[in-house]
């Protein structure tokens, strides 16, 4: 993990549980707002785009789709190397 100020940020090698990153998405502002099922929803105050992680546990993310989840929260930039 590296740290931005305040935030915390994940390398792009790191493989992470979804507890993990649920952990991660809080420890960075994000709330839960919303639940059905294994689906939640993660806002922050000043962030339009609502988080959206498919909660399976302590299963590993797949790669792709920790990206995607980072890349949504604002914690890994476009820019930045795969």
């Amino acid at each position: 993990m590296l740290s931005r100020g305040s935030d915390v940020i994940m390398s792009a090698a790191v493989i992470v549980k979804f507890s993990e990153l649920v952990r991660l998405l809080e420890h960075n502002g994000f709330k839960l707002v919303k639940e059905k099922g294994s689906v939640r929803y993660y806002a922050r105050e000043g962030w339009e785009k609502l988080i959206r992680i498919d909660f399976h546990g302590s299963k590993e993310v797949p790669k792709g789709t920790c990206n995607a989840i980072l890349k949504g929260a604002g914690l890994r930039g476009a820019d930045e190397e795969r």
